[in-house]
């Protein structure tokens, strides 16, 4: 598989787990996702603040390739997509995950 078909692949998988997952939980109408690419500090930051979280751990040069095929998914589903965010402060090879949450749903 091309670098190509690998992201388009893992897009549509985590696409689909993030549309589970708002079942699951019950997002209204006006409540989306947040998506950014982040550490592995980040990672573990971002899900002890907010639940439910769903991530995907990728190769660094994948990620900004993996990042835009799910947004535009995203955005295609009306599933939304709040304040989306590549770090331009950050190494390239820090970046690790690319994690979905919802910024209205913090832990207690």
């Amino acid at each position: 598989m091309t670098n190509n078909q690998t992201a388009d692949y893992k897009a549509k998988a985590y696409v689909y787990d993030l549309d589970n997952c708002a079942k699951e939980f019950g997002f209204k109408q006006d409540e989306n996702w947040e998506l950014s690419v982040v550490s592995d500090n980040n990672k573990k930051a971002i899900e002890k603040k907010y639940y439910p979280t769903v991530s995907i751990k990728a190769f660094p040069e994948m990620l900004a390739e993996l990042f835009h095929i799910v947004k535009t998914r995203l955005t295609q589903l009306n599933a939304g997509v709040a304040n989306s965010a590549i770090p331009v402060h950050v190494p390239p090879a820090d970046l690790q995950f690319l994690v979905t949450y919802n910024p209205k749903r913090q832990r207690p």
